[in-house]
């Protein structure tokens, strides 16, 4: 019966650590595309200032 038990035990902890590692591997990925985002917003904050300056250059180019 004992044996039953330690089994039991055994599987209820490896059960504990996969739910875990779902919860770290959701938070983790979470965490990625946040990240991920920050990146393409900077992208495309950067992008609209070199367009900016290069049609601002376009133009003092043609008045001159």
């Amino acid at each position: 019966m004992s044996n039953s038990k330690e089994a039991k035990t055994r599987a209820e902890a490896s059960f504990k650590r996969k739910q875990e590692q779902v919860r770290e591997g959701t938070k983790a990925w979470a965490e990625y595309e946040a990240q991920r985002r920050g990146v393409d917003e900077k992208i495309a904050k950067l992008k609209t200032l070199r367009l900016a300056k290069e049609a601002a250059e376009a133009a003092s180019d043609g008045k001159k």
